[in-house]
């Protein structure tokens, strides 16, 4: 008995990586699962083979139940059909985990239109668009009167917290997808759906790709018995606690590195300033500099005219 017995999940941008430890992580707990796949080059470009066949093979050889599904995530129509493809053949649907993603590095002077609208697309709409056709699924279950204990899993990025140099795309889309897991944790609370956001470090081809030295930051242990930081599956424990029915966590943003999950909040207000009247360049002058320079805390001043 697993964990996640008679659940149904889909796990974007599963063929390997992040994904894929955790489509294995969930089909182990009992899952089943939908290894989606568009593509094997990280910095989108298609025409290459898909390794999602292969990972559901694995799990299946393994005595788990899984399909492949080679769904372009970003495409509308493409998500709706990936949705159906679950519930066609497991049943229903449980649990989404939108990972999928590329990268497009380049100085934001630097960077191309279609760089930018290539990273936007598939890390942001490419979250969104599953997301669209599983609440409304979600929302028809519950108005017919079903339970529906349902979870959405985000994939974000440190990246989009705190920013990261050369990764304006990445960084807005990630950002954005924090906050598109809030909206959705809002909106689905009447169905019965959580919603939250994971930021993963682990060894992965973004991330290798994506950082200067990654290959050497990012490597294993040279004893396999030692502790790996950066193994993807570290992070997937947290994915399928997520995933679980009896889950309390919603509208909550988590990091994982190594040994550590890290729990962050939305930005909260630091200062509050009030004048009497109309804000003057003066007022400001004398104001609000200085309050950036304090210690985040909640201050009010009243200037005088």
């Amino acid at each position: 008995m697993g964990r996640l017995d008679n659940r149904v999940a889909i796990v974007t941008g599963a063929g390997r990586g992040l994904g894929r430890a955790h489509a294995e992580f969930l089909a182990r707990e009992g899952a089943c699962v939908v290894i989606n796949d568009l593509v094997t080059d990280p910095d989108g470009y298609t025409g290459l083979q898909s390794p999602a066949s292969e990972v559901a093979a694995a799990i299946v050889g393994g005595g788990g139940r899984a399909i492949a599904s080679n769904h372009d995530v970003a495409d509308w129509n493409a998500a709706a059909e990936m949705i159906h493809l679950a519930i066609e053949t497991f049943g229903g649907l449980h649990v989404l985990v939108n990972n999928a993603g590329i990268l497009r590095d380049r100085t934001i002077a630097n960077m191309s239109e279609a760089e930018w609208d290539a990273v936007i697309r598939v890390h942001l709409k490419g979250h969104a668009a599953p997301t669209h056709h599983a609440m409304k699924y979600w929302r028809e279950r519950s108005k017919a009167g079903h339970e529906v204990r349902a979870s959405i899993i985000h994939t974000s990025s440190i990246s989009g917290l705190v920013g990261n140099f050369g990764q304006a795309n990445y960084t807005a889309a990630k950002l954005g997808i924090v906050g598109l897991s809030m909206v959705a944790a809002l909106e689905g609370k009447g169905y019965g759906v959580r919603s939250n956001t994971v930021a993963p470090s682990g060894r992965t081809r973004l991330a290798t790709d994506g950082t200067p030295g990654g290959n050497m930051l990012f490597s294993a242990p040279l004893n396999p018995s030692d502790f790996d930081p950066w193994d993807p599956g570290n992070v997937s424990p947290l994915i399928g606690w997520l995933a679980g029915e009896g889950c309390p966590a919603t509208a909550q943003i988590f990091q994982v590195i190594g040994r550590r999950i890290r729990v962050f909040s939305m930005p909260s207000l630091a200062h509050e300033l009030v004048n009497e009247g109309r804000w003057t360049l003066e007022a400001l002058d004398q104001t609000l500099a200085s309050a950036m320079l304090e210690t985040p805390s909640i201050s009010q001043f009243i200037i005088a005219k």
